[in-house]
This record gives C-alpha cells, sequence and structure tokens, in this order.
C-alpha cells in the first residue's frame, strides 16, 4: 500500500490533546513517524484543511438485505465517505432482520469491499416482534458488535433484561442501544402539539419517548447494566438522563443533528422528508439537546441515516418516517454547536468520533501514530445542501437548502482515499 503525507495542515486530536500545524504521514493503513516522502508517495497540500479523526456514526439503517432500491451497504458507506464516516452502526431492522447467523455473515461479506467500516447489530428478538428473543451468543460468535431492536422498542422487559445481561457477558461487553418509546402512546405522524393540530394529522407526544426512557433507565439502574439511549429528542428525556448519569446509573444517549437545528415548524411545508421518529419536536427540546450536549448528559451525536424512495416520500400523512444523514452530520452539527458558539471543534469531534468509539468499544478516534488511519479533512467554508448532488440513493434529507458552514473535503479509511473534493 502506498503512503500519504498530508502537508501543512491544522492537526485537531482531542484525545492527544493536540490543535496545531504540521504534517501527517500514513503507511501501510495506519498513521506514522513522518518521514521524507519516497517516489510512490502521494502529497496532499492541507493549506486552510482540519485533519480529524474519522467519525464514528451510531446510529444508521443501510436497507440491506431486503430494500436496497433505498440503499444499500456499498452506497450507504459512500455517503459515510462523504460526510467524513468511517465507523458506522448499522441496525437490524432490513428484511429479513437481522436475527441469524446467516444475515449477519451476509453484510459483514458484503462490507469487506465497502468505504466505511460497518458494524453489525444483531436483533434482540425475532423479526423485532418484541416477544421471542434471538440466540445472542449465536449472533456475536457471527460477527455483531451491539444489540437493538431499533425501529421500535423491545415490547417484553424479560427479554430486555436478559439481552441486558447477555451482552455483558460477551466477550467484549458489546453494547445494548435502545429505541425507547411507548408503543400504546406512539402511532402518531408528527410531535403532539400545535403544529399536529394545524396539519389535522394525530400527533405522537413527548410522553411515548420519555415513558420508554424511563423504562430503560430502570433497568439500567436495577441491575447494574449499562444501557446506551437512542435518538434523544425530548428535554424530559435529557433530564431523566442527567439525573439518572449524576446517580452512577451506566448510561450512555445520543442525539441527532435534525434535533438540534429544525422544530416542527418545518412540517407546516406537509413535506415527509421532515418526518421521522422521534419527530421534530419543540424549540424548548431543541435548545434541552443543545444544552445535554453541551454539559456531558448527551455522549454523542448520530444521524439515525433512514433511506426512503421520492414515492414513498411523496405522501406526506402515508410516508414511513426517517431522513437521511450521513453526509450532512458534521457539517450540521459544526453550524449549529461550533459556529452557534456552543462547543469548540474538539469537543464536537469527542462527541462524533472520541465518545463512539468508547461506547462501541471500537478503535479510532484518534490519529495516533500506530493507529488505524481513519481521517477526515474538512474546510470551515459555507455550501448549500443539494439533494440531487448527494451520494447514497436515497435524497429526503430535511437539511436540503439549507446553508451550512463546513465541508468535508477528503476522507480516508485504513490508510485508503475514499472521497476526495479538494
Amino acid at each position: 500500500m502506498s503512503s500519504i503525507l498530508i502537508r501543512n495542515v491544522r492537526i485537531l486530536d482531542p484525545v492527544n490533546g493536540m490543535d496545531t500545524v504540521g504534517e501527517i504521514f500514513i503507511r501501510d493503513g495506519s498513521f506514522a513517524p513522518v518521514t521524507a516522502p519516497d517516489a510512490d508517495t502521494q502529497i496532499i497540500d492541507g493549506t486552510g484543511l482540519t485533519a480529524a479523526p474519522g467519525l464514528i456514526d451510531l446510529h444508521v439503517h443501510l436497507r440491506d438485505p431486503g430494500q436496497t432500491d433505498k440503499e444499500d451497504i456499498l452506497s450507504g458507506c459512500r455517503a459515510a465517505a462523504a460526510g467524513g464516516v468511517t465507523q458506522l452502526l448499522a441496525m437490524p431492522n432490513t428484511k429479513p432482520s437481522v436475527d441469524t447467523p446467516e444475515i449477519v455473515r451476509y453484510i459483514a461479506e458484503k462490507a469487506k469491499n465497502a468505504d466505511a467500516r460497518v458494524h453489525i447489530v444483531g436483533a434482540i428478538t425475532k423479526g423485532l416482534g418484541g416477544h421471542e428473543a434471538t440466540d445472542i451468543a449465536a449472533l456475536r460468535q457471527a460477527g455483531i458488535s451491539a444489540l437493538s431492536d431499533d425501529g421500535v422498542p423491545v415490547l417484553d422487559t424479560s427479554i430486555m433484561v436478559a439481552a441486558m445481561q447477555k451482552a455483558a457477558q460477551t466477550d467484549i461487553n458489546i453494547p445494548v442501544t435502545a429505541h425507547c418509546e411507548d408503543p400504546y402512546l406512539a402511532g402518531g405522524k408528527v410531535n403532539e402539539g400545535a403544529v399536529s393540530r394545524a396539519l389535522g394529522v394525530k400527533g405522537m407526544p413527548c410522553a411515548a419517548e420519555d415513558a420508554g426512557t424511563a423504562r430503560e433507565l430502570a433497568l439500567a439502574e436495577s441491575y447494574g447494566l449499562p444501557i446506551h439511549i437512542c435518538h434523544v429528542s425530548t428535554a424530559t428525556s435529557a433530564a431523566m438522563i442527567r439525573d439518572a448519569k449524576k446517580r452512577g446509573v451506566r448510561v450512555t444517549a445520543e442525539t441527532a443533528p435534525h434535533y438540534l437545528m429544525l422544530t416542527e415548524e418545518a412540517l407546516l411545508q406537509r413535506d415527509a422528508d421532515y418526518r421521522m421518529n422521534p419527530p421534530l419536536r419543540t424549540e424548548r427540546d431543541r435548545l434541552a439537546m443543545i444544552e445535554a450536549l453541551k454539559d456531558g448528559t448527551i455522549d454523542a451525536i448520530a444521524t439515525d441515516h433512514a433511506p426512503h424512495t421520492p414515492q414513498e416520500k411523496a405522501d406526506f400523512v402515508q410516508a414511513p418516517n426517517g431522513s437521511i444523514g450521513m453526509e450532512t452530520s458534521f457539517a450540521a452539527a459544526y453550524t449549529v454547536l461550533v459556529k452557534g458558539g456552543i462547543l469548540r471543534e474538539a469537543e464536537l469531534i469527542r462527541k462524533m468520533s472520541v465518545n463512539p468509539a468508547h461506547i462501541l468499544k471500537t478503535y479510532g478516534g484518534t490519529l495516533s501514530v500506530g493507529a488505524p488511519a481513519d481521517l477526515m479533512l474538512y474546510r470551515a467554508e459555507e455550501w448549500t445542501v443539494d439533494p440531487e448532488k448527494l451520494h447514497g440513493k436515497s435524497k429526503n434529507t430535511p437539511f436540503k437548502g439549507l446553508t451550512l458552514a463546513a465541508k468535508v473535503k477528503l476522507t480516508i479509511y485504513q490508510g485508503r482515499i475514499v472521497f476526495n473534493e479538494l
């Protein structure tokens, strides 16, 4: 494998406390001590660019197997690379769901040639039905990196507890990620409130998410087991997680860029690209997500990347929930949090690379010599999101038409350039 030398680049590595202009050398897929380039070395001028560890997205739907008209493993990883994402956690609500070793092996085999590392989530219950447990030991042996029924909550609480216990007994104590929702309160199309009433559609109350969050926190506290809370969107859920952390509960949490930048007001356009689950909430909830990131209540920013076809999204009420996000995640988060004066750039990298690496128990989050060479180069420049120029199969982005304040220009995965817009 040829080597790469990046010159005159700002090096941002929060793990090593680095924020300096210098050189980065990559050889044989790893970061290496800087040496004189040879004839085969690719030299990149990093002037005006910032180098940071590759991002790790803890929440992605690749739709493969079963719905590859929306996305597949290779196209999803191309979109990831265009957003600086070098590792991602692929959720199990495929068709069929990831509930057998055979499906795990299918994904792992197809991901070998992808432009990012795909970590596979195994289903907690068969078919995500909520009632019949999967063989977690067999799924782990096949290669899963986490457990979840994401897309829906685990209905049977005893099965959820058993999954948390079995996850803690695996070789690396794989994480359990929880879609927090009370199904008896859920089922609406948008956040319940003034906007749902104005639209004349069924609303989804914050209580649906909050009740689910409370259950998972109670299980984690009672049994002394870790839990990761997915896509936090309400002020109350954030407050409960904050209080639980103060009591020593082993909980981590994520939110998504759309909950930081947008509110339920976007739904007044009757455009289904703004419909996701949990739904966009109020300005109070948006500000609560920002505060929870700032004070460490929420550990990570993930996308909940959920591709759908234009035909599916055409009908506002009947359309499935979900929006894409990997290609815009860093830019959107940077716009709200860094340009907005909430977080320093190093803190944003912690939320999108360092902390996700710890939660997922994977490498990454650093540019240290000897570490696998996962890296992104970005520039603080404005650009307007054009869905047709995005790299995945689906175009259902809630950031369309918005001007963002940072742009990923180049991504290196395992020492290989997988995206280049320099």
